[in-house]
């Protein structure tokens, strides 16, 4: 089979995309966006190619396994001029140190786990880069995400990708359905060797190029980094506190540590202890046994639905959906809830543990592996089980007691305490 033959036969673009139009193209000097762009040029259609300099490379630039570097530029000029298309490089430092370096570093000050590709997608990619697209005169923006859009009488929809390895649905959750409009993902419908073959068939000079693997404006692979520069004085050291509220030691920043952690607290106990919780407000390190990392229910912030009807109307009694916290995880049955005026409450099936604030909890329709994206939020607060049958509510920097009717009424014998 020629390389046309098999992208045909797995091709994602929409049937819409048969007739020729201007198409941007996302190059991030990568195989996967050089493959969409090659795919495109060959369907007729008339491509430009824009990579987008995200950051200072000078400390990325050699390091393998990064990208957004500037080899990563050079890679992707290559890769345009082999493919005879315009190549353009945009200068975005400034908007995406304000919206996604930034964002990362108040995020982790405030007790958060933040998932800065998803901002990136949200505000750079899928706001700004598509907004200079139309600038261009493009109908279309392309990417080369492993993600699957449909088309259907209710819109343009997402579904997992074919390839469940390299599925990037958790990373897209908060595409808009504007935004969806003008957006394609070509190969939302192959599998990573695929794509990898076809740009060895093309011989295009990043066929070999190793994937990304590390956050592009964190080379050395250290975070803490970044907030050092961004934000020099805001850490500061506090106490290292059990759940039961004894003082069981010091820290030097709650940026320093993750929910879940267990290694290197440097603390003397009894029993194994993890963080359960980072209180930024106290400037505190809570720990506890393993158990009180067992989380039932999410509170989310910022909920984006792309799924058919309107989110009110199919969760003000209740949805049954499946959810991913973690992208490297399996989508696993939760209920929907809408609670008080604006919020957002997810009761999980089966638990999950090491749960933080600042993740995404993305929605799917079901469990199987080419469900359709309902959307997503951000977690602001967590419901974590304990031993004693209490809830443990449980927010970055938020310690009040939760009363009232926004309490969860599926918890069987629970309630919930602040610590």
């Amino acid at each position: 089979m020629s390389w046309i033959e098999t992208v045909a036969a797995h091709d994602d673009t929409p049937s819409a995309a048969l007739r020729p139009r201007r198409v941007v193209v996302a190059m991030s000097g990568g195989v996967d966006s050089s493959v969409v762009a090659a795919l495109l040029k060959q369907r007729g259609h008339d491509v430009i190619g824009i990579t987008l300099q995200l950051y200072d490379h000078g400390a990325a630039s050699g390091r393998k396994g990064s990208c957004c570097a500037g080899q990563d530029i050079h890679d992707a000029r290559q890769v345009a001029q082999a493919l005879a298309i315009p190549h353009y490089v945009l200068d975005y430092e400034r908007r995406f140190e304000r919206s996604v370096m930034t964002a990362f570093a108040e995020s982790y000050l405030a007790g958060e786990t933040p998932i800065p590709c998803v901002t990136c997608n949200q505000q750079i990619k899928f706001r700004d880069l598509l907004d200079t697209a139309r600038d261009l005169g493009a109908e279309v923006l392309a990417t080369g995400h492993y993600i699957e859009r449909r088309d259907s009488e209710d819109g343009p929809g997402l579904y997992r990708a074919a390839d469940a390895e390299r599925d990037q649905s958790y990373f897209l959750f908060a595409t808009t359905r504007d935004q969806l409009s003008g957006l394609w993902f070509p190969l939302g419908g192959m599998r990573k060797a695929e794509v990898r073959a076809l740009a060895r068939q093309l011989a295009l000079p990043v066929a070999e190029k190793s994937d990304s693997q590390d956050i592009c404006f964190v080379p050395t692979g250290r975070y803490t980094q970044v907030i050092d520069r961004l934000r020099p004085d805001a850490v500061e050291a506090g106490d290292i506190v059990h759940v039961n509220g004894a003082v069981l030691g010091r820290h030097d920043g709650i940026v320093n540590y993750t929910i879940g952690q267990r290694r290197g607290l440097k603390i003397a106990g009894g029993e194994p202890l993890y963080v359960v919780r980072l209180d930024a407000e106290h400037r505190q390190v809570v720990v506890g046994p393993r158990e009180s990392l067992h989380t039932v229910a999410l509170e989310l912030r910022d909920v984006n639905w792309i799924g058919p009807q309107t989110f009110e109307e199919v969760a003000r009694e209740g949805l049954g959906v499946h959810v991913r916290i973690r992208s490297t995880h399996a989508p696993a049955p939760a209920r929907l809830q809408v609670i008080g005026r604006n919020g957002t409450r997810v009761l999980l099936a089966d638990g999950e543990y090491g749960v933080a604030p600042g993740q995404a909890c993305v929605f799917y329709a079901d469990g199987s592996a080419r469900a359709r994206v309902l959307g997503g939020g951000w977690i602001s607060r967590t419901l974590a089980s304990v031993g004693d049958g209490a809830g443990v509510a449980s927010g970055a920097g938020r310690a009040g007691l939760i009363t009232g009717p926004e309490t969860a009424p599926q918890l069987k014998n629970s309630r919930e305490i602040g610590l």
